[in-house]
């Protein structure tokens, strides 16, 4: 797009000076965490397995809803794959092997995550927009607090994101060095990007022409309207996030009541929602007189567009996935009976706290009267999410309300809720709130990442006049970070289980197990979708990697992830597992039980016989391959 713009533009001199820093920022990130896949590329640990059957899955058959490579005669409509579906998309069309699509999909990521931080920098940072893309950067006290211990690099980015017990507290920047393709860090690209069209919207909508905001609008709901296929716990947060960011642009664009703060502006804004919904019935009603045209010409015109029309247009847009999704949901809410430990709220989200505490220093200290909100919080039992209260009751009852601020306030918000709300899953008892901090947690980041960043480039742009240092010390500095953000990562020890040198993420195998190796090649280069018999041997094994590697439909793969998000609705659980076993030991068995589960190859290989005593060469399947201990056998006619 960068380049076709230019093109279009005739390369002028003027356009490629203003741009050419956002391709830097993208290739520098890119290319950073493409270090990262190139010496750290096998998919052979924690949940790398399902990524990449998820994307071979869509790239060897790209239908809408995918196979589901782990449930034979199953689809991918019970989890959201949009994310997988887009990236086997360009996979696809750019002729990428999954493999190595694997391991450009978070470079990618990474990279365009960056491009919009920097460009949310230069609206609500100007000084200092390269603060911003920090937030991807960061890590979190923890962090610190495990290399202070001594610990191995490995041990130090694990323990600093199990810090709150039973709970994940990841934050973006060990997602990303971690690995997997997972919806939460392929979502976060399009989170800072809703995140970028909200601060937009609070800052222009009101100055666009109608055309300039049914765009925004469209642009909007196409990106609000993603979340539930790409990653479903982000629409939970940003969806009321939508709502509230409409009421202020409503409000802002009324007349302005004299000494209403945040929640006054709230108040009066629901009020006049009623009066919205009353004048948008009112039209609809008469809309055989102003004819459509004409109305859906109004309708973009109105203070309230945006509060009314991008949840529409988000569900409109994707409706077709919405219908389809056969996920198990969420079975309820529930109230959090252990607190998180103060100590453990601030080694997670103790460096943004300080940010804002400093920001809000002057108000602080001349309103402590305040401090008793946060305090009454702390006696109820509630003593992290008094600490969160600080600067949220601050933020509250400023007179200021810049879009760094908002974007705390939120941020704050969501952690302080976790302190008192859960959403029920299937995780048991030990780890009822794990989803919720996990998912949560990420969007609170990247919230309060961005605006404790903007609060930084605030606080040093009282202290750092402009002109101050040379020009090309900046210049300097750029590229030292650049060049350490390229080549660190290449030294750092991950300790992942078999190292690189490569984008291939199946090229452990030939090393590792050549058997495998040859078999699957074979498969891949097979056509069509079929259905593979493999061993089952449960979860974060090395059982699936036939089905994981090759996108090929198996009987059962993973099959408490399948439990998860199938629950056992027919008594799947363990009739599969056991019919797996009977196509392996009972050759009169097999070819019937194959037909069943629509397998047309079974596979042979050492964890098969590990498993099971087989007897496959008695079930009258023809033999289509036999080399380095493995051999599969297909189905006759």
């Amino acid at each position: 797009m960068f380049l076709l713009a230019a093109y279009r533009k005739g390369y002028a001199r003027e356009y490629w000076s203003a741009q050419w820093v956002y391709a830097a920022v993208f290739l520098l990130f890119f290319f950073s965490m493409l270090s990262v896949r190139f010496t750290n590329p096998s998919i052979s640990y924690a949940e790398k397995f399902m990524d990449h059957a998820f994307l071979a899955s869509v790239m060897r058959l790209p239908v809408v809803p995918p196979l589901d490579p782990w449930f034979s005669s199953g689809y991918l409509d019970v989890y959201y794959y949009l994310g997988y579906w887009m990236f086997g998309a360009l996979g696809i069309a750019s002729g990428v092997p999954s493999q190595v699509a694997f391991n450009l999909v978070l470079p990618t990521v990474f990279g365009f995550s960056a491009v919009v931080l920097y460009a949310l920098g230069k609206m609500i940072a100007p000084r200092f927009p390269w603060m911003v893309p920090g937030t991807l950067l960061a890590v979190n006290p923890s962090f610190v607090w495990q290399v202070v211990q001594g610990k191995a690099i490995g041990s130090i980015l694990w323990d600093s994101t199990r810090t709150i017990p039973d709970t994940i507290n990841e934050y973006p920047l060990f997602s990303f060095l971690w690995g997997d393709v997972h919806p939460h860090v392929i979502g976060m690209f399009n989170q800072v990007l809703f995140i970028f069209l909200l601060v937009y919207s609070l800052l222009r909508f009101r100055d666009l022409d109608i055309r300039g905001r049914s765009l925004l609008v469209l642009v909007c709901g196409l990106s609000l309207g993603s979340m539930p296929p790409i990653n479903t716990w982000d629409v939970i947060v940003y969806a009321p996030i939508t709502l509230l960011i409409g009421l202020m642009i409503w409000h802002e664009a009324r007349e302005p009541t004299p000494g209403a703060g945040l929640c006054g502006t709230l108040a009066s804004s629901i009020r006049r929602a009623g009066e919205a919904a009353r004048s948008c019935l009112s039209l609809f009603r008469s809309h055989c007189r102003v004819g459509a045209k004409r109305l859906l010409a109004m309708v973009p015109a109105s203070p309230w567009s945006f509060f009314l029309l991008v949840p529409v247009t988000a569900v409109l847009c994707y409706l077709p996935f919405y219908i389809q999704m056969n996920s198990q949901g969420i079975m309820g809410v529930g109230f959090v009976h252990t607190p998180t430990a103060p100590a453990d709220f601030l080694l997670v989200h103790g460096f943004f706290i300080l940010v804002m505490v400093l920001y809000l220093a002057r108000d602080i200290w001349s309103r402590p009267l305040l401090l008793v909100v946060p305090g009454v919080v702390a006696l109820a039992g509630y003593p992290a999410a008094a600490i969160a209260a600080v600067p949220l009751v601050y933020l509250l009852a400023g007179k200021r309300r810049t879009p760094s601020e908002v974007l705390a306030m939120l941020g704050l918000a969501i952690v302080i809720l976790c302190e008192f709300l859960y959403l029920k899953d299937n995780m048991g008892d030990t780890y009822y709130r794990m989803n919720t901090v996990f998912k949560f947690y990420i969007a609170a980041w990247l919230l309060m990442g961005i605006s404790s960043f903007s609060m930084l480039s605030s606080l040093a742009g009282r202290h750092v006049p402009p002109g101050r240092f040379p020009a090309w010390s900046g210049k300097l500095a750029l590229v030292l970070v650049s060049v350490f953000m390229v080549v660190a990562p290449l030294a750092v020890p991950l300790d992942p289980p078999y190292r690189g040198g490569t984008l291939d993420g199946l090229g452990y195998l030939d090393a590792a197990h050549p058997g495998d190796a040859g078999g699957i090649a074979f498969l891949r280069s097979l056509p069509g979708a079929g259905g593979v018999v493999e061993a089952e041997g449960g979860d974060y094994t090395y059982f699936g990697r036939v089905s994981s590697f090759t996108g090929i439909p198996t009987i059962i793969g993973w099959p408490f992830h399948e439990y998860m998000w199938r629950s056992d609705t027919g008594g799947w659980y363990g009739k599969r597992q056991s019919d797996v076993k009977t196509i392996y030991e009972d050759p009169a068995m097999t070819a019937g039980l194959m037909r069943q589960y629509n397998m047309t190859h079974v596979y042979v290989g050492d964890p098969e016989r590990e498993r099971y005593a087989v007897r496959v060469d008695g079930a009258g399947l023809v033999p289509v391959y036999d080399r380095g201990g493995v051999r599969i056998y297909a189905l006759g006619t």
